[in-house]
């Protein structure tokens, strides 16, 4: 346990000097990482880096969970849509800073660990959905912001519609091999789009965006 902790305390400091929103810092080290992965990952759970959670999906890299959630510039109030929950690892970071997540998973197995792991930390702010048909969850929109955890092949104009006007969206867009992490913003006048950078993620399945 001194190794996980010098080892998170270590990966806490290298997020503060690379991430200007130091909210988002502190609520990165609210979470516990390591109640995300399987336990043979555990020494793992603080390193900077993608870790296998079954089904060919992975938790995401520390840096770019808080690089993305940096781009939605959160003050509290909203209410946030995440597309792909995972081990439900960046929904917890998101609940620390937003009044409501709903988070939602094409894997069923996946979105029951994450619940069953969400529920067992008293996370009470975060909706767990298997995902249907659609893209997002188009019951509970608009959204103030939407961050999607997959790649997809253009924006996909059904998660437009379902982010409210002035809302943020941050999606990694572009082949199932190799995106640029956009961050849309929602405007009457025009959307406005910002390039984060390469990133690699999982492909988005569903309608409008890959095909299994």
């Amino acid at each position: 346990m001194a190794d996980l902790e010098r080892a998170r305390e270590n990966l806490l400091r290298y997020l503060d000097r690379e991430i200007a929103d130091k909210r988002v810092v502190e609520a990165m080290r609210h979470v516990p990482r390591e109640a995300f992965v399987a336990p043979e990952l555990y020494h793992a759970a603080y390193d900077d880096r993608p870790l296998s959670i079954g089904f060919g999906q992975t938790i995401s890299q520390p840096f770019i969970v808080a690089l993305m959630v940096q781009a939605l510039d959160l003050k509290g109030h909203e209410k946030v849509l995440e597309l792909g929950t995972g081990s439900g690892y960046e929904a917890a970071v998101l609940s620390e800073l937003a009044r409501k997540v709903v988070t939602v998973e094409c894997i069923p197995e996946l979105a029951e660990s994450a619940k069953r792991v969400l529920d067992k930390l008293g996370y009470t702010n975060i909706e767990v959905h298997v995902a249907g048909k659609t893209l997002g969850w188009p019951e509970k929109a608009p959204y103030d912001a939407i961050i999607v955890s997959a790649g997809a092949p253009a924006v996909p104009e059904v998660l437009l519609e379902q982010l409210a006007w002035n809302g943020r969206m941050v999606i990694p867009v572009g082949s199932r091999w190799q995106q640029d992490l956009l961050k849309i913003t929602k405007l009457k006048k025009g959307n406005r789009i910002e390039n984060l950078g390469g990133c690699y993620f999982v492909p988005l399945i569903g309608e409008g965006a890959w095909e299994e």
